[in-house]
C-alpha cells in the first residue's frame, strides 16, 4: 500500500513538473506566445535574466524528480551526470531569479518572498552538492530533497495563481501572499517527510566483528 501511494505521488509530481517545464519553455523563444502580464516587463528590460531563470528552472524541473529513482544500480552513472546538470541549473536559476525578484512589480513584499525562495534554493542545492563531493551521501540526499521541494515552487506557483481570485483579495495582494505560499509550505512538507519517512542523516554504524 505504501509503495503504491509513493508511486502515485511520484507519477503526479513528475507529470506536473514536466507540464510546467514545457509551458515555461516558451519564454526561451524569441517571441514567446501569450506571455504572462507579470513577465512582459521582465522580458523587455532584463531578457538575459529571464533566459537564465527560465532555462535553469525548466532544466531542473525536467531532471529533478528522476534523480530520486536513479541513485542505485546501473542508473548511477546517469544520476551523477544529471545531478551536476541539475545543480548548475538550480544555481543559475536561483541567481537570476533573485535579480528578477528585486524588480517585482508587486512591491517589496513580493520581492522578499521570491528573493527568499531564490536564497533558500541556492543554499539547499549548494549544500547538497557539497555533501556529495564530501562523500556524505545520506546528508546529500536530505539536502537535495529540500532543493527539490523548492524547485517545485514553480509548480505550486502555477496552481495557486489561478486559485487566487477565490481568496477575495485583489490580484496584487494575492500575488504577495503567493510569493511566500508557493515555497514555504513545500519546504515544511519536505522537512516533515524527512523526519517521518526520509533517509537517515547518517549511515548506520557497521556491525562489530566477532572476536576469534
Amino acid at each position: 500500500m505504501r509503495r503504491a501511494v509513493a508511486i502515485a505521488i511520484f507519477g503526479m509530481v513528475t507529470l506536473l513538473a514536466l507540464c510546467v517545464a514545457l509551458v515555461s519553455a516558451r519564454y526561451l523563444l524569441p517571441e514567446p506566445a501569450s506571455p504572462a502580464p507579470l513577465m512582459i516587463l521582465h522580458l523587455e528590460r532584463w531578457p538575459w535574466m529571464v533566459i537564465g531563470h527560465v532555462g535553469g528552472g525548466v532544466t531542473a524541473l525536467a531532471l529533478g524528480t528522476f534523480q530520486l529513482v536513479t541513485r542505485k544500480g546501473p542508473r548511477r552513472v546517469w544520476h551523477r551526470f544529471a545531478g551536476r546538470v541539475y545543480v548548475l541549473a538550480c544555481l543559475s536559476s536561483a541567481v537570476t531569479g533573485f535579480g528578477l525578484a528585486l524588480y517585482s512589480t508587486a512591491g517589496p513584499i513580493a520581492s522578499a518572498g521570491f528573493g527568499g525562495l531564490a536564497v533558500a534554493w541556492f543554499f539547499t542545492t549548494a549544500v547538497g552538492w557539497r555533501k556529495a563531493l564530501q562523500g556524505e551521501f545520506a546528508r546529500h540526499r536530505r539536502w537535495m530533497i529540500r532543493s527539490l521541494s523548492l524547485t517545485y515552487a514553480a509548480v505550486t506557483l502555477r496552481i495557486l495563481l489561478p486559485l487566487s481570485p477565490l481568496s477575495g483579495l485583489d490580484f496584487d495582494d494575492a500575488y504577495r501572499a503567493v510569493a511566500f505560499l508557493c515555497w514555504v509550505p513545500n519546504m515544511l512538507l519536505a522537512e516533515l517527510w524527512l523526519r517521518i519517512w526520509g533517509w537517515n542523516a547518517a549511515p548506520p554504524p557497521r556491525p562489530a566483528r566477532l572476536a576469534g
